[in-house]
């Protein structure tokens, strides 16, 4: 009998696997999973050559604006506050909404509005827009008769109206409109 001596490069790997040094060690038929495979795909940023694109485009949009956002031209708008006015012997008195709105390319802008011109402004976006107003255009705050000059009502009014015109004014669809142009700047009659 022959006496071989073993190193450490002679060991055998184990079954299944063919040891170079003994060629009568079994090999198996057997493939690996795909994920014991240690091969890369291409790496885009190292292939120059490459026609694909980068997953993340970064653009740089602040020298040019939008197409969905053209319509656009208000930064803010608020109702800072309101004066009634006094019909004579207190019989048709009303009162007029103090609007400030912040434009995106200049200062600001005051404009005053009584109710009934909130509530012409819905009623002409609903006729012209009833797909999109159903979801984006809220309703105005309710009117009432008998609370209608008690601060508390007035601010409850001021806040819904607020949020009103700014659902209106920051909705590129509304926004870009003739309706709320007219709404803004009344044509001369």
């Amino acid at each position: 009998m022959a006496d071989k001596t073993s190193t450490p490069n002679d060991a055998d790997p184990g079954p299944g696997f063919p040891n170079p040094n003994n060629p009568m060690t079994p090999i198996s038929n057997h493939t690996p999973p795909p994920y014991w495979q240690h091969s890369r795909g291409p790496s885009y940023s190292n292939d120059s050559t490459s026609d694909h694109l980068p997953a993340i485009i970064l653009e740089d949009n602040t020298l040019t604006k939008p197409t969905s956002s053209s319509g656009l031209w208000a930064r803010s708008i608020t109702i800072d506050d309101y004066v009634i006015v006094h019909g004579r012997h207190s019989i048709g008195a009303y009162v007029v909404w103090n609007c400030k709105v912040q434009t995106l390319d200049g200062g600001p802008m005051m404009i005053r509005k009584r109710y009934s011109e909130f509530d012409e402004l819905r009623q002409k976006l609903v006729a012209a827009f009833p797909l999109s107003t159903k979801s984006s255009l809220p309703p105005l705050p309710p009117k009432s008769a008998i609370y209608k000059f008690r601060p508390k009502f007035l601010e409850q009014r001021r806040q819904g109206l607020a949020y009103f015109l700014n659902c209106v004014m920051l909705n590129p669809e509304y926004a870009g409109s003739i309706i709320v142009k007219d709404f803004i700047f009344p044509p001369d009659l």
